[in-house]
């Protein structure tokens, strides 16, 4: 890697410099669950004494480094950007957010950042790599960090390794199980499970590698979790696209409850699911696609007059963005689910095939 790479494989694993002490990025991003979470909460904590809740569930890191700035393509569909919502346009300036939001590595700003990173171990290793002077502006200081963030991600094939079954399987090294190929059929099925309209399995025109996510948006209507303490306040919601956090496409209101498609590698490691952490299992993630319209007593709330509360996490001025043209959305309460119990099990087994490091 270069020396800005290296520089940043240290930034990232250095809790020196969050206000608490505590917290680094590989905190929360641990390469032993493919930089994702270990633990099964749906937010993590952080902040100056590790008590502070956040908002959102913790993505992966794995397979972000193709990932295109936001905007709009052609058609006018939101698509690109880093974090749920699309809000940083690189990997470098994604990583300013967790330095200083108060639920995370909690700084002041930017120079209280800085001022940790001069008295780190590695601090002649950063001048090495960026000039003797670089202390000298602040914000130049502070770029740099993150870039060196951005190249650690960009150049350590570990974020990206492309290993699983199913790379195994495409270069015609192994094959897959009688349930894994009913499972990819399924997945890619328009009429079934239609999940490939989104997370592309097909290698590219090129030749490249497909990373599962077509870098789009989408609106699934996700139950509130009420585990998250910001939803104790009824009039809080996450809007994805145009809020909370991000504010630049606020009055974009048919975009509110929008958050980007993540890329499906590693899912089967996963902790949690979709931008809120509401569900806790593949199984319940998947469940929730097919049988979310068929069943919806399953996943909302059921009022007092037997009426089913669905789309609790979106105010009713907004409900009419939820997704429910396409399959496996198209359904109706009473209807049969898009794919059966065993054919759930089957597109399980599939998912699993996209888990990095497999050895025959």
């Amino acid at each position: 890697m270069s020396a800005a790479a290296l520089v940043g494989e240290k930034i990232f694993k250095d809790s020196s410099l969050s206000a608490s002490g505590k917290m680094s990025c590989a905190t929360c991003h641990l390469p032993e669950n493919a930089y994702a979470q270990t633990n099964d909460l749906s937010v993590q904590l952080g902040g100056s004494d590790m008590s502070v809740p956040g908002l959102r569930a913790v993505p992966s890191l794995r397979y972000l480094h193709l990932t295109p700035a936001f905007g709009f393509d052609k058609d006018g569909k939101a698509k690109g950007g880093f974090t749920h919502d699309g809000s940083a346009d690189t990997l470098a300036s994604q990583a300013e957010t967790p330095l200083l939001a108060a639920h995370e590595m909690a700084n002041t700003d930017r120079a209280s950042v800085v001022e940790k990173l001069k008295r780190s171990t590695y601090v002649n290793e950063f001048k090495a790599a960026f000039g003797t002077g670089i202390f000298d502006n602040t914000n130049a200081a502070f770029e740099r960090l993150l870039f060196a963030l951005q190249q650690y991600q960009k150049e350590d094939a570990d974020f990206h390794p492309y290993d699983s079954k199913y790379d195994q399987f495409l270069a015609g090294k192994v094959k897959l199980s009688d349930a894994e190929l009913r499972g990819l059929a399924l997945f890619n099925n328009p009429q079934k499970g239609n999940c490939a309209a989104c997370h592309t399995s097909a290698k590219g025109s090129d030749g490249s590698l497909p990373v599962f996510t077509d870098y789009s948006y989408d609106n699934l209507g996700v139950p509130r979790n009420r585990s998250i303490p910001a939803t104790a306040d009824s009039s809080y919601f996450d809007f994805g696209l145009c809020g909370v956090d991000r504010q630049d496409l606020k009055k974009r209101t048919d975009l509110c409850g929008a958050f980007k498609v993540p890329t499906l590698r590693n899912v089967a490691t996963r902790k949690v699911f979709f931008h809120n952490g509401q569900m806790h299992s593949l199984r319940d993630a998947v469940n929730f696609y097919v049988r979310r319209d068929t069943n919806p007593e399953e996943w909302f709330p059921v009022m007092t007059d037997g009426t089913v509360w669905k789309f609790n996490d979106l105010p009713p001025d907004y409900i009419a963005n939820v997704n429910t043209k396409e399959v496996p959305y198209n359904r109706q309460r009473g209807m049969a689910a898009a794919l059966t119990a065993d054919e759930v099990e089957d597109v399980l087994k599939f998912l699993s095939t996209l888990s990095d490091g497999y050895k025959p």
